[in-house]
């Protein structure tokens, strides 16, 4: 290598010591991967935080989303079906065109086999009769449901830490929770069980028939009957709180018309006003998984977070 080239190679490589990743290009934000975090009521949970362009090089803050099943939103080698959610790119979308502020995303990690007892919003089982209650729980393995253990996990361990380690805006107009398919059901479950922390709700692909949609005409109809029930009596009025819903058609995504159109019946009926309060969206030929979540996300954003 002559003296020209080695002087050139120097001078890079003192620009990408000097500079943060993307400063010299274009600026993706960057990934904060924690350890495990520790709880007093669930196992160790792994959590991927997305940071968004210009976070280290300003004093703002910003809101944030917390997400379930962080292995499919971010990295395909993490994803547990080689495709994820893109949220970054989602995010940066969205940003770019302006059509929302920056925003940092939070990922938490699912549990494997417990994922469906802790994603399951356990005050529903309130609200069916006790033969539907009864194979709800078979098909739990007969496990204890778990889901107020997680959304105490993240309420009282995991919001705090983030609030205290990043620049958030820690009130509840700026922190959202979204999912897909069962996280769905818990994120509208933590927007119930938490009004005061969650203004907004992204439930994607929402999971109502709560277990193997294969209902008789009898137990879907004690299903839809229960989920009137938790809308007046558990969820309650608007009270400036918002919650974007959707589904395809088919897969498993062919099941939930009926659930979904009975739920938009029943937040009408108690107040929510659909378009300002709520959104219920149909995407037409799309399947239960992740790329079509992730066609769709760019959406899911757009609508749930156009006020911050």
């Amino acid at each position: 290598m002559d003296r020209r080239s080695l002087l050139a190679t120097s001078f890079a490589a003192g620009l990408l010591a000097l500079f943060p990743q993307g400063a010299m290009g274009q600026d993706s934000g960057r990934f904060v991967d924690l350890e495990p975090v520790s709880s007093a009521v669930l196992a160790p949970t792994k959590v991927v935080i997305w940071l968004p362009p210009g976070y280290d090089s300003s004093r703002e803050r910003y809101g944030v989303v917390y997400m379930h099943d962080g292995q499919n939103l971010f990295d395909p080698k993490r994803s547990n079906f080689n495709k994820v959610w893109a949220a970054d790119k989602s995010a940066l979308r969205l940003i770019a065109a302006k059509k929302t502020k920056p925003f940092i995303i939070v990922g938490i990690d699912q549990p494997g086999v417990d994922r469906g007892r802790q994603y399951f919003p356990k005050r529903m089982l309130d609200f069916v009769s006790p033969s539907v209650r009864q194979k709800l729980q078979k098909q739990s393995n007969d496990l204890p449901v778990i889901s107020d253990e997680y959304l105490t996990f993240i309420v009282t361990e995991l919001k705090p830490r983030i609030d205290a380690e990043f620049r958030t805006k820690a009130g509840r107009k700026h922190t959202a929770i979204a999912g897909s398919s069962m996280g769905g059901l818990i994120s509208l479950y933590a927007i119930t069980r938490y009004p005061h922390i969650f203004g907004h709700a992204g439930a994607v692909s929402t999971h109502l028939p709560l277990g193997d949609p294969n209902w008789s005409a009898e137990e879907r109809n004690d299903i839809l009957a229960g989920w009137r029930r938790y809308v007046k009596e558990k969820l309650g009025k608007p009270a400036g709180r918002r919650i974007w819903f959707d589904h395809g058609t088919e897969t498993l995504d062919a099941f939930y018309q009926p659930y979904q159109e009975n739920l938009d019946a029943a937040l009408v009926a108690n107040g929510w006003n659909k378009g300002r309060d709520f959104s219920s969206k149909v995407y037409v030929g799309t399947p239960h998984e992740e790329n079509a979540w992730a066609a769709r996300l760019d959406d899911v954003f757009g609508w749930m977070l156009q006020r911050w």
